[in-house]
């Protein structure tokens, strides 16, 4: 970079002062206009709000199944992950201690993303078949919980 390469600065937009006379351009109503519900404190339609209108979310009908109610939620561990463990045996609270995962939800379920370099211990709730086979291959052990 040389000197005659430099530019100025961005220009930064100063705020805009509404409310603060009628010489500023944006005084008395403050460029919301008059009366209604959009000129008041706090007021404004939600998202989705059709002015009274059924909306389009509900006019619509209601497809396929949601499970939330029973449904599990996995943390999931990739073979990368896994080679930071300073344990042989891999397990949700050896990984929450090395600090490689924040918490084990319903459970964890190793994936096989990356590469495992060492040989492991590793117990879970689930495996996919290739992390399953690449642990294995490595002379280490998948025990299911």
């Amino acid at each position: 970079m040389k000197l005659d390469e430099l530019k100025p600065a961005q220009k930064r937009a100063s705020k805009i002062r509404v409310g603060r006379g009628i010489g500023s351009g944006l005084g008395k109503t403050s460029g919301r206009g008059q009366k209604g519900q959009k000129s008041r404190t706090g007021g404004g339609v939600r998202r989705g709000f059709e002015g009274g209108q059924t909306p389009l979310y509900r006019r619509l009908p209601k497809r396929g199944f949601n499970n939330s109610r029973f449904a599990k939620n996995y943390t999931e561990v990739t073979l990368t992950m896994l080679n930071k463990a300073t344990t042989d045996v891999v397990d949700a609270e050896s990984l929450i201690k090395d600090g490689i995962i924040a918490k084990a939800n319903d459970g964890i379920v190793v994936i096989a993303t990356g590469k495992l370099e060492k040989k492991l211990t590793v117990k879970a709730v689930r495996f996919t078949k290739s992390a399953k086979e690449k642990i294995e291959a490595l002379g280490g052990k998948t025990e299911v919980i």
